[in-house]
């Protein structure tokens, strides 16, 4: 039987998890495509409840409008996930559960897209809202970013 999660996810969540609590901060998670394993991961954590504010999964339309404060004009301007659109999903979140962090993801799961580089499959862009500001990155590693926005080490 495998475990979860996956070694290199744990040992990432691992780290930053024992980050949040030596600096007594908190992490809410926002994410589409993923559909929860950034949230699960941080989860699988021993502690949890000390950093962990909660988490949206946001993989629909429907969604997004309830809960990620999406109105008519974005929807009418959605050309798929972009650095900017995941970092409003971010800053809406980090405002709404109130987290020092959120990271958030979005990205084209496939096996279908589109033809721009942002609705090919296996695309995905990355945020973390702070109140330092947001921090936004082309990557598959999440976690890895909010570690870096932890150590002071993330660039704007």
């Amino acid at each position: 039987m495998a475990s979860f999660p996956p070694e290199p996810l744990k040992a990432i969540a691992q780290e930053v998890a024992n980050l949040l609590k030596e600096k007594k901060q908190t992490v809410a998670v926002a994410e589409t495509a993923t559909g929860g394993l950034i949230s699960a991961s941080l989860l699988s954590s021993p502690g949890a409840s000390q950093f962990y504010r909660g988490g949206l999964t946001l993989y629909t339309l429907e969604s997004r409008i309830a809960y990620a404060g999406w109105t008519e004009q974005t929807i009418k301007d959605y050309k798929g996930p972009t650095p900017d659109l995941v970092a409003g999903l971010a800053d809406h979140t980090r405002k709404t559960l109130g987290a020092s962090y959120v990271v958030s993801e979005s990205g084209t799961a496939g096996p279908g897209g589109g033809t721009t580089k942002n609705r090919t499959p296996g695309y995905v862009a990355l945020a973390v809202s702070s109140e330092k500001g947001t921090f936004k990155r082309f990557a598959v590693a999440a976690l890895t970013l909010l570690r870096d926005v932890l150590k002071g080490e993330a660039k704007l």
